[in-house]
């Protein structure tokens, strides 16, 4: 494994560390390599939950790398199959994914943080998408998922002055789950994603199935799309092992024993 990125499992749950001092600013290289984990996450039957943390506790990460940029590396570079930091644009992952944000997280970085689908931070952390300073755009995924979060004045203002916003007002406007802190983010992280690793893993991956694909219809749309047959992970888990064993195991008081099928 590179040495940029730490990767440890632990049961059902994939811990990823960004390590790259002095801010785990990443190059495409080190994004290439994040989408190999991310891929590998994704289809590995153990794994139910990945956390994506940046080492140290200054930077989350800083996102694009301004050396590599300044080295000749275009904005516009292959950062490979998940796009920019290996999930952005990793759209057929139906697993969880939890950020755990210490610190800064900068446009790139701050775009990974939006591509997770949770969002744990430190109370230092600071948010900010700032490539109009530097003649560019946020590309990685800022200017699509910041305006189906924030209001457009709001988005708009983050986007085009690349001021920042800090842990409290993150949480306000609903980016973040739960801002705790510094040395207590781990563990927060670790906490929900033990939560998330009891569901059953086909339901949670119908859910963000369900979420990707109806996300821009109205809600009678959306009905008609689910109940079309034209999803995978919607009608498998109807006819599950899974959606029998559930109530089973409510029936007899114990905990389910989720096989994924």
């Amino acid at each position: 494994m590179s040495e940029s990125l730490h990767v440890s499992r632990n049961g059902h749950i994939l811990e990823i560390i960004l390590d790259r001092p002095k801010a785990n600013a990443i190059d495409a290289k080190t994004s290439f390599e994040m989408g190999d984990v991310f891929i590998k996450f994704r289809d590995d039957p153990e794994l139910r939950v990945a956390i994506i943390v940046g080492a140290g506790e200054r930077f989350f990460s800083a996102g694009w790398d301004l050396k590599a940029a300044a080295e000749g590396e275009a904005p516009d570079a292959d950062f490979g199959p998940g796009g920019f930091a290996g999930l952005t644009e990793l759209f057929n992952l139906d697993k969880p994914v939890i950020a755990a944000v210490n610190g800064y997280a900068f446009g790139g970085g701050f775009e990974l943080a939006l591509a997770a689908d949770m969002i744990v931070c430190s109370q230092n952390a600071s948010f900010s998408v700032p490539e109009t300073k530097l003649g560019i755009v946020p590309d990685s995924g800022g200017m699509l998922r910041l305006p189906k979060i924030l209001p457009p004045a709001i988005a708009n203002e983050m986007m085009m002055t690349g001021r920042q916003m800090n842990a409290e007002e993150a949480l306000r406007w609903g980016i973040v789950n739960r801002v705790v802190e510094s040395g207590q983010l781990m563990e927060a992280a670790r906490e929900l994603a033990h939560q998330l690793a009891l569901s059953a893993p086909l339901a949670v991956a119908a859910i963000k199935e369900i979420y990707r694909e109806t996300g821009e219809m109205s809600v009678e749309e959306g009905y008609r799309h689910i109940r079309s047959g034209k999803l995978k992970n919607y009608p498998s888990v109807l006819h599950s092992e899974d959606a029998l064993e559930g109530p089973k195991a409510f029936a007899e008081k114990r905990d389910p024993v989720w096989k994924g099928k």
